[in-house]
């Protein structure tokens, strides 16, 4: 099918959602000046400040930005330049935990649409609130990712991420009906029913998180569907919500016939849709009409050189309901210098493959996972399941990487089975070794053995240490 783009010779964009992907640099950063304008004097004016309230008067309690942009010494008014946001009082994580559920809402309840949350596992929900045009805003960013990525009218989507207070769902039902996609609600677990619906129902693409795309084709194998076969009408893939490596994509787009995007979003600015690969795959191109993201250094909070990597902070420049100024993401990324050849003008960032949150400490070395992940599937049959499990042994930190060994070698007999068994888990233990710097012990263990994320997300580490 011929998917909606840009027209041939840069014309600019064939479906009017994806008009904004190409506007000219200087309309663009027009657009955004006002819309920060206007977003900092309307959080600065409303959040956290009950309806009705007059700012100033008797007995009122300055809201949270309010607050946070007078011991700033900022104001509204101050914002002239783009450039003047680094003004701006950052916000992060801990904020949101500290004024759950509502201290961030910046409409009353009487003006509000839906609220979505995280998970919570560690600690307080971050709770994201929305108006009637923020959830319109937000279908439009995702109708524009799925759009980068090949879709439009007539695919069939197959949405595998959990219905309910986690974004991904209903951002990914929600943006693919506005952009006139059939949408195919499974939902996350019901595996065998899920392998029903591929082969009955014929989506053409999927989104969810790659761990759970990964489980469900050995399960979809197991029962006799072939991915790659005509019983299979997938032909794209739409992954995010934990970060993935290339080696990730490679592995997916092996058991399938599929191609493997990149979309980018998180629960505190809006849900997926922030940012999104196009065809090109060379970075995920920001809606940055209606994000503005900086690069910024994790210890410092100062701005990077251009092209260098730093965390990701964002400002939204549209949201009413929960308006949030220079939020850290926590998330490792960079803006990729020039163009993309896909004639978009929005900036693109590489991709997310960490975060300085999920960095682990390992005697004394930064490790993070997915440098972990890369190095194990950089060696020939691994299995894309992995856990890094740490502890302490007599004081000293230890990690093992618990391996799943490729079915077609696992449980070889003695003698030169054995040692082929030996030597492919010491290839593994260098590989880690290179890519992180710590020495891990490498465990073998039997296919299918390690959890699967039938729920969603994989999880990836085990940390038994104590403090």
């Amino acid at each position: 099918m011929d998917q909606p783009g840009p027209r041939p010779g840069g014309e600019g964009p064939a479906h009017p959602l994806s008009a904004a992907d190409y506007m000219p640099a200087g309309r663009l950063r027009e657009l955004q000046l006002r819309r920060l304008r206007e977003t900092v004097a309307h959080a600065y004016a409303r959040t956290g400040t009950p309806e009705g309230a007059a700012p100033g008067g008797p007995g009122h309690t300055p809201g949270f930005y309010r607050r946070k942009m007078d011991e700033a010494g900022v104001k509204p008014e101050d914002i002239q330049t783009l450039d003047d946001i680094r003004r701006l009082p950052f916000t992060d994580k801990d904020d949101l935990r500290d004024t759950y559920p509502d201290g961030l809402f910046a409409e009353p309840p009487g003006r509000l649409a839906r609220v979505h949350a995280s998970s919570g596992t560690t600690g307080k929900p971050i709770v994201a609130a929305y108006t009637a045009r923020d959830l319109e805003v937000w279908s439009e960013a995702v109708a524009r990712s799925l759009l980068a990525c090949g879709l439009g009218p007539g695919d069939i989507l197959h949405v595998a991420y959990g219905y309910g207070l986690f974004t991904g769902a209903l951002g990914l039902h929600y943006g693919a009906e506005r952009l006139g996609l059939m949408v195919i609600p499974a939902g996350t677990g019901a595996t065998e029913r899920q392998i029903t619906l591929l082969r009955d129902l014929r989506p053409t693409a999927i989104c969810c998180t790659p761990s759970y795309f990964l489980h469900l084709a050995e399960r979809a194998a197991a029962s006799g569907l072939d991915l790659r076969g005509p019983d299979c009408a997938l032909r794209t893939g739409v992954f995010g919500a934990e970060p993935w490596s290339e080696g990730m994509r490679g592995r997916i787009q092996e058991a399938s016939r599929l191609r493997a995007f990149d979309i980018y979003g998180l629960t505190e600015i809006t849900g997926p849709g922030v940012a999104a690969e196009c065809r090109r795959q060379d970075g995920l191109h920001l809606w940055e009409d209606h994000f503005y993201p900086e690069i910024l250094d994790p210890d410092t909070g100062e701005p990077v050189p251009g092209g260098e990597e730093g965390e990701l902070a964002i400002t939204t420049l549209s949201k009413r309901a929960m308006p949030l100024l220079r939020y850290r993401t926590r998330d490792l990324t960079r803006l990729l210098p020039g163009p993309c050849a896909c004639g978009r003008t929005v900036r693109r960032m590489a991709r997310v493959g960490r975060r300085s949150d999920d960095m682990l400490i390992v005697r004394g070395v930064n490790v993070f996972p997915s440098q972990v992940e890369g190095a194990l599937l950089s060696v020939a049959g691994v299995a894309p399941h992995y856990l890094i499990a740490l502890d302490r042994l007599r004081g000293l930190d230890r990690m093992e990487v618990r391996v799943e060994y490729g079915p077609e070698r696992f449980g070889q007999g003695e003698g030169d089975g054995l040692a082929e068994v030996e030597r492919f888990r010491q290839r593994v233990a260098r590989a880690v070794a290179d890519a992180t710097g710590v020495h891990a012990d490498i465990r073998l263990v039997e296919p299918g053995s390690l959890p699967r994320a039938a729920e969603g997300k994989a999880r990836r580490v085990l940390d038994e240490r104590k403090a």
